[in-house]
């Protein structure tokens, strides 16, 4: 007999909650200058920022860009300043499906890379995030997907066993670290996939 999965952990970020750093840079320094600084052949935002998901401070973060990259260092400000506008909603249909597993009784965990900082503007604006049995939020932990060390941290907080639960995460490099761990992972691209994927699981939706 195959056991249906005790537990369902989500990303947050572009699975639940819609994240563009863009309008929060934009708002900052202006359309021009925050294209140019994501699309910076010297400068890798994505990194720089994981650092922060990371347990980086972001008194730490500006201080080193200011020494390494001082052209940029007004842009990555904007960010951190502005970071409210880079949170552009919820994705409402990837909601529903999680009130619809809440209302079944399936256990929720959420594992999000986010810094310790920047996420009470979430809890502030999302109140579905109290559907939620547990979030495991990077920034505070110290650590970030794909690292494993995060999955470790992830079974000894919820107390189960990795291959009881469901892991949804639109990179994919994180779904292979999670499957990796043991979870059964699958990449997030849009809501009608996610309600197949896991009623093929034989969960409630």
């Amino acid at each position: 007999m195959v056991l249906s999965p005790a537990a369902v952990v989500f990303d947050l970020g572009n699975v639940l909650i819609r994240w563009d750093p863009y309008p929060a840079i934009a708002a900052g320094v202006g359309d021009a200058e925050a294209e140019r600084f994501l699309a910076a052949a010297d400068f890798d935002f994505a990194a720089w920022n994981h650092a922060q998901d990371s347990g980086r401070t972001w008194d730490e973060a500006e201080a080193d860009i200011a020494r390494s990259h001082p052209h940029w260092a007004r842009h990555a400000a904007a960010y951190r300043a502005q970071f409210g506008r880079s949170l552009l909603g919820a994705i409402d249909d990837s909601v529903e499906v999680l009130g619809d597993l809440h209302t079944a009784g399936v256990r929720l965990v959420a594992l999000t890379n986010w810094s310790s900082e920047l996420f009470p503007h979430a809890l502030e604006r999302f109140a579905f995030l109290t559907l939620f049995d547990d979030i495991v939020v990077s920034g505070v932990e110290g650590v970030a997907k794909p690292a494993p060390e995060i999955f470790e941290l992830l079974r000894q907080r919820i107390g189960l066993a990795l291959d009881r639960c469901v892991f949804v995460d639109d990179k994919p490099e994180n779904v292979a670290a999670a499957a990796q761990a043991g979870m059964d992972a699958f990449v997030f691209t849009e809501t009608e996939h996610l309600r197949h994927d896991l009623r093929a699981r034989g969960l409630p939706v």
